[in-house]
């Protein structure tokens, strides 16, 4: 039996490509595992439960196959799909889980994280995270008109992507000593997340003990996943998309 990691796939409509990778993916290599983990920026965007486009449609249809076949699934909000709902999750039997979390991986204490919080560098990205996490300002949001909901979110991709653009790399990527501070208040050895877009297994120390901290890679140019079985570490695979 394996277990699956995934994140950062960005689904959306102008990228079938992704789309029928993520099938491809969902027919074959998930097929037999013990549980598939979404961590995070899975859709590109998610403005509610109550939008029902022809690519959620396909995607919770073709995850509840999966379910129903034995595959359990688990899924992270990320900075993107951060207001997908339990209404959403369970039309494929999927548990939403808290950012972090720690699971029990073969007998390894892991964490998982979107990755995003471990960005502390990014003070201004940090301050809208915050803002947008708000349970106040969701369940305003969430209150307003579709269309309105659609307009905002194509304005704020607009402006993150604007942003983002005259950040320097090192700003955008985890801070070595909040990842440390994470993993110890935790008490874990290994730590698997996405957000960066930066794929690799790093070693450091945590605990006073050597640690591991995989990283997912988005799916904009190839597909990647991280395979754990009993008895084997986490491997990190890619696969052209």
């Amino acid at each position: 039996m394996t277990t699956l990691f995934i994140s950062d796939l960005h689904l959306e409509e102008s990228r079938p490509d992704i789309t029928r990778a993520f099938m491809d993916f969902l027919s074959g290599k998930a097929q037999g595992a013990e549980h598939l983990y979404i961590l995070g920026d899975f859709f590109e965007a998610w403005i509610g439960d109550d939008e029902h486009t022809p690519l959620q449609e396909q995607v919770a249809a073709a995850l509840k196959a999966l379910n129903d076949s034995g595959t359990a699934i688990s899924l992270m909000h990320g900075n993107r799909d951060f207001l997908i709902g339990p209404d959403y999750c369970a039309r494929f039997g999927a548990t939403l889980l808290e950012d972090p979390t720690v699971i029990d991986l073969y007998g390894s204490p892991t964490l998982l994280m979107h990755g995003d919080s471990l960005c502390t560098a990014d003070v201004e990205y940090q301050k809208f995270r915050t803002s947008m996490r708000n349970e106040q300002w969701q369940s305003m949001f969430l209150k307003r008109p579709l269309a309105d909901r659609q307009l905002v979110a194509r304005q704020l991709r607009e402006i993150s992507m604007a942003k983002n653009k005259g950040k320097e790399e090192t700003i955008m990527d985890v801070t070595p000593a909040e990842v440390v501070k994470v993993m110890e208040e935790h008490g874990v050895q290994r730590l698997i997340h996405g957000h960066t877009h930066r794929p690799a297994i790093h070693d450091l120390t945590a605990n006073g003990q050597p640690a591991h901290r995989v990283v997912l890679g988005d799916w904009g140019e190839n597909v990647w996943w991280v395979e754990a079985s009993a008895g084997q570490p986490p491997e990190l695979k890619k696969t052209p998309l």
